[in-house]
């Protein structure tokens, strides 16, 4: 059973099912019409770009190329998360860089040798779309868990200090605010595992059924996929907070307020009684 092609016009007509929330946005005022004009313009653009380059990537299928890209990925996926949190790069980019390197690199070649058994372990065809599903799905998690982290010793500065003021090491005062964390993280991921296949078909399972696979056989390709998604994200977070510890806390266990982003103010505009 081969895939039904989706021509031009078709895509257009998938386009034009934008105009039901661009409707919404006008009738209650929502003001989400530009920001969703340029989401999908960017969405559209950089996948067609992407499928062009992928495409030369699956026939040319050269291992050294492959993990080149899902280092790009990696890296892409390092500056989003930062980027997405308020801190800044300077301290957490390299740490967290290795983190997510190591978490998903080593999920996805362990997927590949062990459950998949492929014979040539950097096959383009696997190592990009699936290292791409957990990478996507870790850095989700790592959005919620860095930033939460971070915030949450901003925001209970006093508890933490008072917590080292008792004798306690940085570690041991800083691991309430890691399980905190850690649970936010993962939970999203495990309310989706929770609901597979009753709430809703997972994004691997239809595209496997659509192009013609056996229900089972989607079947055990999901179930392999979200324990990778779920290790992975496990792993990636914990490293990553773990990581950051060393350069964004210093000797005394005091956390460095360079970190933090300033955040914009902004202006007031009152009226003046007459």
């Amino acid at each position: 059973m081969e895939i039904p092609d989706i021509p031009v016009l078709s895509l257009i007509f998938c386009f034009l099912l934008l105009a039901v929330p661009l409707t919404i946005s006008y009738a209650i005022k929502l003001n989400i019409i530009h920001v969703t004009a340029v989401s999908v313009t960017r969405m559209t653009t950089q996948l067609f770009l992407v499928g062009i380059f992928l495409t030369f990537i699956f026939d040319l299928n050269n291992g050294l190329l492959n993990l080149a890209w899902l280092l790009m990925m990696v890296f892409t996926a390092t500056y989003t998360t930062i980027r997405n949190v308020d801190l800044k790069m300077e301290k957490l980019f390299f740490p967290m860089l290795v983190s997510f390197a190591v978490a998903n690199l080593s999920v996805v070649l362990y997927f590949n040798e062990f459950v998949l058994d492929l014979e040539k372990l950097l096959e383009a065809r696997y190592l990009i779309p699936i290292g791409g599903m957990i990478l996507g799905n870790s850095l989700r998690g790592n959005v919620v868990g860095i930033g939460g982290f971070y915030e949450d010793i901003r925001r209970n500065e006093n508890r933490y200090l008072y917590n080292l003021s008792l004798g306690a090491k940085k570690y041991e005062a800083l691991l309430p605010y890691i399980r905190k964390c850690l649970r936010s993280a993962l939970r999203p991921t495990l309310a989706n595992i929770a609901t597979a296949g009753l709430v809703f078909l997972p994004g691997l399972m239809t595209g496997q059924i659509l192009g013609g696979a056996s229900p089972i056989l989607a079947i055990k390709y999901q179930i392999s996929i979200m324990i990778a998604i779920y290790v992975s994200t496990v792993m990636s977070t914990t490293f990553c907070i773990l990581s950051t510890i060393q350069t964004t806390f210093d000797e005394y266990g005091l956390i460095r307020k360079e970190i933090y982003k300033e955040k914009k103010r902004k202006k007031e505009y009152g009226h003046h009684g007459h």
